[in-house]
């Protein structure tokens, strides 16, 4: 048997707790304050004893701290990137500009610091952030960055919920990946069989006999999970991927895939000295779900995919040793939750419609693809649809592959109207950023674009399955207001630019505080980059004889801390 043979065995073996050695689950430390310094580093961790594997992190070696925040707080991030290599990180689910969204467009250079700074417009729920650099996303989220985002509110403050956290609230990441015979994370790999929860191998939770709150995140690259409790214990979900439930739902399965968050209640009142264990029964998931016993039909399926004894099988995920309540514990669950409303279908402005498939039709692209969207692959440099501010859109989802697809779109959240006509289960209508589109299925969501208008600086929507991601199955988007300038109401007015409109072959670029621009790109109205220059100065002198004609241009200008946008009239 080779070490690679070995390593799947044992992590399967793991899995089916035929592996003694159990570890205590990793609790993710917490930032709440108004600058959040992440500092992304290279690191090593110890999956199996005396075997060290090279991994990436934030403020450590594996994952990064859950930053806590509140909304309406005005928040600095400074990610410092000590990595070698080129990367970002985005601000998965919260409501941002396209600026500070940390979308591929938005690069950290090795050694650079990147410091975006907003307002959490967020409803109360459990977000996350991770890197998203074209062609490296699953590279870097495998290798280990990622961490949770709490957002609370006084709506879910008014609530009697757990919320201490790490004593009856819990961070869950759950995760898995694939080793090579030198045990390292490999991405182009299907055998995932190392199962990880906030990084820890075979893990067990001391939990107190009360009402707790787990707060679940699928931090995989491509695999969906069915989750329950062993035998079959209730459960109550209160939230979804953006903020809580209008009630607690009772429940004893909840699929989850890639990106999705869920927020739970499980009432162990009764249940001091037991023990239950969190399980993916995923012999239950739907074929072409990945993770179920089979994705395509024949011959046509992923290659290797039968191979990987997770597919298809029920195994547990976390093991809860119950002992005695805290002094002050939930001790039932809330009938009611929060205001969930969505918009009216009547007052729709636009309606859109995507299509995956793959970029071969042939029974084998229809399950390993590689995927589009609307028949074209994701290119740095095209604008794919344009929203206006404010409107309310309707985007019709239909996949047309053998794969089950989990759609992210940044910058908003939505609200699922249907799947192939019928009204989504109950756990599906509050906000949502993620959706599980299966194959030949249709899926239609309402969502509004509020708040940020930017024409040069796009946001993203893409399949979640990070190596689909990673191929191209991802477009771009940016929201223009007609009505004034693009400039961002958070841009702090650091940054002068005269005269303007330009009446003559020059106009000046000036920092107010003094920040040294490092990069400024000129774009026409259809994106096209016209000019770019690195000056390295706090005032700059731009020349556009024989760059521009008459009309309106955008500006990107970088600054140490800083992206601004302006537009400016030629």
């Amino acid at each position: 048997m080779n070490k690679f043979s070995f390593l799947v065995l044992f992590g399967f073996f793991n899995i089916a707790n035929f592996v003694l050695a159990q570890n205590p689950l990793f609790i993710p430390d917490t930032l709440a304050e108004d600058t959040f310094h992440l500092n992304l580093q290279a690191g090593t961790s110890s999956f199996f004893p005396g075997i060290n594997t090279s991994t990436l992190g934030v403020n450590g070696n594996l994952l990064g701290p859950t930053l806590i925040m509140n909304q309406g707080q005005e928040v600095q991030m400074m990610v410092k990137n000590h990595l070698p290599d080129t990367t970002t990180i985005h601000w998965h689910g919260m409501h941002v500009s396209s600026a500070n969204d940390g979308g591929p467009h938005t690069y950290i250079l090795s050694n650079a610091t990147w410091s975006p700074r907003f307002t959490v417009l967020d409803k109360a729920g459990t977000y996350w952030y991770h890197p998203h650099l074209h062609k490296k996303t699953n590279e870097h989220v495998s290798k280990g960055i990622a961490g949770l985002i709490i957002v609370r509110d006084n709506e879910e403050a008014n609530i009697n919920l757990p919320r201490d956290y790490g004593v009856d609230d819990f961070p869950i990441i759950i995760q898995t990946k694939s080793l090579d015979a030198n045990h390292e994370i490999i991405t182009q790999s299907v055998m995932d069989t190392l199962l990880l929860v906030n990084g820890t191998v075979n893990p067990f939770l001391n939990v107190p006999a009360q009402v707790i709150r787990l707060r679940l995140l699928n931090g995989s690259s491509e695999r969906v999970y069915q989750l329950g409790f062993s035998s079959n214990i209730q459960f109550y979900q209160i939230a979804s991927d953006g903020g809580l439930l209008s009630q607690a739902l009772p429940m004893t399965r909840l699929r989850l895939a890639p990106g999705e968050r869920a927020e739970i209640l499980l009432d162990l009142s009764n249940a001091q000295n037991q023990t239950h264990y969190l399980r993916s029964f995923s012999s239950e998931l739907q074929q072409g779900v990945y993770g179920a016993n089979q994705v395509g039909m024949g011959m046509a399926n992923i290659a290797g995919y039968n191979s990987n004894p997770l597919n298809g099988a029920d195994f547990d995920i976390l093991q809860l040793n119950v002992g005695v309540p805290t002094q002050s514990p939930v001790t039932q669950i809330p009938s009611t939750l929060a205001s969930v409303v969505s918009w009216d279908e009547n007052a729709v402005n636009v309606l859109r419609n995507l299509t995956f498939s793959p970029a071969g039709m042939g029974p084998t692209g229809m399950v390993n693809g590689p995927f589009q969207i609307n028949g074209a692959f994701f290119e740095m440099n095209t604008i794919n649809q344009t929203v206006n501010l404010n409107d309310i859109e309707i985007w019709t989802l239909f996949n047309q592959s053998m794969v089950a697809h989990p759609f992210h779109i940044h910058d908003v959240q939505f609200y699922l109207l249907d799947r192939n006509g019928v009204t989504v289960a109950a756990n599906e209508q509050g906000r949502k950023d993620v959706v599980l589109v299966h194959p030949m299925e249709t899926v239609r969501f309402i969502t509004k674009f509020e708040d940020f208008a930017d024409s040069v600086t796009p946001y993203m929507y893409h399949c979640h399955m990070l190596t689909h991601e990673d191929e191209g199955m991802m477009g771009q988007f940016v929201v223009i207001d007609q009505t004034t300038s693009i400039e961002s109401p958070l841009d702090k007015k650091g940054i002068n630019v005269y005269p303007n409109p330009v009446n003559q072959d020059y106009f000046f670029i000036e920092s107010v505080n003094g920040d040294l621009i490092r990069k400024l790109e000129i774009y026409d109205l259809q994106g096209r980059l016209i000019l770019r220059q690195h000056p390295n100065q706090s005032s700059v002198k731009i020349f556009v004889d024989g760059h521009v004609s008459s009309g309106a241009y955008f500006l990107k200008i970088f600054t140490n801390y800083d992206l601004f946008t302006r537009k400016v009239f030629y």
